[in-house]
């Protein structure tokens, strides 16, 4: 039995996913990490929105999983990658939430960046 509390969005707290048109790249030390025109906006609440990036359009080889974890009574649970290259700046840089709750079932298979953890994430 799940002991973890789930929540639905709704209008006390709505959550949108949505395509963006724009190129979004993401880039540390000079390197570009991910670069997609397939990022889904993710618009929590009054939160700042989040770009999604697909897995394919991120370079998974600068990645390191960790074991730092996380849930979300919304989204559900969220795992961890740091970006080596970054050092302590970047540990646990990126998430991805690999089974999410239907309502944002869309991020399945994307991955998010903290904007303070790499140099950039640009819309372009």
């Amino acid at each position: 039995m799940n002991s973890k509390p789930v929540k639905i969005p709704g209008p006390d707290h709505p959550i949108s996913v949505t395509p963006n048109p724009a190129r979004i790249v993401v880039t540390l030390d000079g390197r570009i990490i991910a670069d997609t025109r397939k990022a889904l906006t993710l618009q929590e609440a009054t939160y700042p929105a989040v770009q999604y990036i697909p897995r394919e359009d991120v370079d998974m080889t600068l990645l390191e999983r960790t074991e730092h974890v996380s849930y979300c009574p919304y989204k559900g649970d969220c795992s961890y990658y740091s970006i080596p290259s970054g050092g302590e700046r970047s540990v646990n840089a990126v998430w991805s939430y690999e089974a999410p709750y239907a309502a944002v079932g869309g991020i399945k298979g994307h991955l998010a960046f903290y904007p303070g953890r790499v140099d950039a994430i640009e819309e372009r």
